[in-house]
């Protein structure tokens, strides 16, 4: 027989890349996913591939050292039936000299970059051909698959889905930012994989890392670490929180990870300066979800940051409400985190679903900067030796406060305080632009029975601070919306809950701040010696904050703590109360001109008015949207924008992806920076 010579060959990118849903990375390369079949096309030349005389096998290879039995090597021949345990290649269909084959990897398979080679024989002939490369990625539609998501709209959401919100604020003001993960955008599944051929364990034993490879949990814990540069691993992004950002950007400046991870891979892999926690966390929900898992960022609010690990954070103020600086222990604003979802075959069945990954670095584990996959579930039944890193977790929504007051004399009093750890825990809702609560999948409510039982099985001591003076109530309020440029009021609400007359010293003061605690000077106070509160009465004390004394101290995060101390006479007790206030910025107003249809030109026009009683120098818009902009658009104002004046310019762009859409604007200036907008912008399909 003459020896079967193949001519050429057609991966199917495009079809392949549509049946696949990882069409949005373009149809270069091939990307399949794990346990699906995909169709590849072989041309022969002089004479048709015969079954009863020619043999056909395929060999697929990942890493730099693939061995069969780690799994980053197979050998497999063109059968008739698919083999259900490993790899494997049928016939679909023959058509004169082309030849239609089906391969299909199995759900375990390791993901990453594949070489794939045919061996063809005849008798005694054989060749080898090298046909192409191929990349393989975690698949949430199948169900024996690990990381298999059951709703069809959650995987759109959680792993199609390339832009997103995220929550930020306060507590009592929480907002959102959005964010354009980017993840099927050009180049970013490449630096995704060097991301992992970068980190250490790879470098170390390369057989061993890539044969892990096959496990959501493994590729998790290595993104969380290698996030952060703070292991020397190369690592994406460097974490400052001090203000200064002069050689780097700003954290408040990015809308999206598609820049950060193009410049990490620009600059050979340098941190890119500089991150903090929702950067961290939405660069690692982009690789997650590049890679196939799903994901998503969540944001908890009044996050406790416990460094020696009792459960209970210990801060000190002075008689005046100042901080007295002894603590390590923090408690954040809000923090940012990620979610994945996948099972964990290696703990209990009932830990599968949401794992929580802190790629921040806080703590180390395992001598690294990183943190998860923590199981949430595990996280609310308290099973704190459960893998990986519950405790620190748990801590982060647990944790008590005490506030302790020190006196002139250097005594401490502890105070009573009502402030709760680990509130209105959130994350973007599926499908709408809405917030979604998930604070009941962290931890029972509060003062039930199980929150009882979950807080015995981890040691935590409820301290008596739930009790409060039964007497006295402390609250601080705000009039209304607080706005950069304003001056604006807030309430201390003092309520005598007793029969008898009390005598109090009440002190406000009013400090600018960062979203993790720290603060800077004061720019407001009041200190009134005599409070008089008659018998079940209730009193409104007012304090003015003005913008001349925010103004100029106000952080990025554009927040200001508002600390007030009662002293009653009578018992010496003292109660503190503390609220954030978020000064909010004004709107950007994006306006879309023309009819919004794919590869037509768009016009956006795109807006702000200035509402300091300052000119705004250096004015910057940066736009961007994932399918809609080609990469980041950016445009500096030469003149300076006056107060109360409008800045504007428009910028034509084609999209290039049909469906809905965000085009994404920051705003970024002398005065007023990290400002945020974003509308949503339904792309109609080019007509065919």
């Amino acid at each position: 027989f003459v020896e079967l010579v193949l001519e050429s060959w057609d991966l199917q990118c495009e079809r392949n890349g549509r049946e696949h849903r990882t069409a949005e990375m373009g149809c270069q390369q091939l990307v399949v996913r794990r346990g699906q079949p995909f169709t590849i096309t072989l041309h022969f030349s002089g004479r048709s591939y015969e079954e009863e005389v020619d043999k056909l096998a395929f060999n697929v290879e990942t890493g730099p050292c693939p061995i069969e039995t780690s799994g980053t090597r197979s050998h497999f021949a063109v059968t008739n039936f698919p083999e259900e345990s490993g790899w494997s290649a049928t016939v679909q269909q023959q058509d004169g000299d082309s030849l239609c084959v089906s391969l299909c990897s199995p759900t375990s398979a390791c993901i990453g970059h594949y070489s794939l080679t045919l061996e063809t024989s005849t008798g005694y002939q054989g060749s080898s051909y090298h046909i192409g490369d191929f990349v393989l990625l975690f698949n949430a539609w199948h169900p024996e698959d690990t990381v298999f998501l059951r709703d069809e709209e959650e995987r759109r959401e959680y792993v199609v889905s390339q832009e997103g919100l995220i929550y930020q604020g306060a507590r009592d003001y929480i907002t959102s930012i959005p964010w354009n993960f980017g993840q099927f955008e050009d180049d970013i599944l490449s630096i995704c994989l060097k991301l992992l051929d970068t980190n250490p364990k790879f470098l170390r034993d390369q057989n061993q890392d890539c044969s892990r490879r096959n496990d959501p949990v493994y590729i998790g814990r290595v993104v969380s670490a290698m996030v952060n540069c703070n292991d020397e691993d190369r690592g994406v992004l460097a974490g400052r929180w001090d203000n200064c950002y002069e050689d780097g950007m700003s954290p408040m400046a990015w809308i999206g990870s598609v820049d950060i991870l193009k410049r990490w891979k620009k600059f050979g892999c340098q941190p890119v300066k500089y991150g903090q926690c929702w950067v961290f966390a939405a660069v690692a929900c982009t690789v997650m979800r590049c890679l196939g898992v799903p994901s998503r960022v969540v944001t908890n609010y009044n996050s406790a940051h416990d460094t020696n690990g009792n459960l209970v954070i210990d801060r000190y103020l002075n008689e005046i409400g100042e901080e007295d600086r002894r603590s390590k222990d923090m408690i954040w604003n809000f923090h940012c985190w990620v979610e994945s979802w996948m099972a964990r075959p290696d703990l209990e069945p009932s830990y599968d679903g949401w794992q929580a990954l802190d790629p921040t670095p806080q703590e180390k584990s395992e001598g690294v900067f990183c943190c998860g996959p923590a199981p949430v579930r595990a996280i609310k039944e308290g099973d704190l030796q459960m893998k990986y890193d519950i405790p620190f977790i748990f801590a982060e929504v647990n944790a008590d406060v005490v506030y302790w007051v020190v006196q002139r004399d250097g005594s401490q009093k502890k105070s009573t305080h009502s402030s709760v750890v680990g509130k209105n825990i959130s994350t973007k809702s599926v499908g709408k632009d809405s917030r979604e609560d998930i604070t009941h999948t962290y931890k029972y409510p509060e003062g039930s029975e199980k929150e009882r039982e979950v807080f015995a099985k981890a040691e935590h001591e409820q301290s008596s601070l739930r009790e409060e003076d039964e007497g006295l109530h402390l609250k601080i309020k705000l009039s209304e919306g607080a706005n950069n440029g304003c001056d604006f009021d807030v309430f201390a609400v003092i309520s005598n809950n007793t029969d008898a007359e009390r005598v109090c010293r009440l002190m406000l003061c009013a400090r600018t701040a960062s979203y993790n605690g720290t603060v800077g000077p004061q720019c407001g106070m009041k200190d009134l010696l005599n409070v008089t509160l008659a018998p079940q009465a209730e009193k409104r004390v007012p304090l003015r904050v003005l913008y001349e004394k925010y103004g100029e101290s106000l952080t990025q995060d554009n927040l200001i703590k508002v600390v007030a101390l009662l002293t009653e006479y009578q018992t010496g007790n003292i109660i503190v109360a503390v609220r954030d206030v978020y000064i909010q910025n004004p709107e950007i107003k994006i306006r879309i001109l023309g009819e919004p249809m794919q590869k037509r030109k768009l016009v956006a026009e795109i807006s702000l008015v200035n509402p300091l009683t300052v000119p705004l120098s250096n004015c910057v818009f940066v736009v961007e949207g994932a399918g809609l902009t080609d990469g980041q658009q950016i445009k500096e104002l030469e003149e300076p924008v006056e107060p109360q004046a409008e800045a504007k310019f428009r910028l034509d762009f084609v999209p290039h992806q049909a469906g809905l859409h965000k085009l994404m604007v920051d705003f970024e200036s002398d005065k007023l920076t990290g400002v945020k907008g974003y509308r949503n912008v339904i792309i109609a399909p080019q007509p065919k």
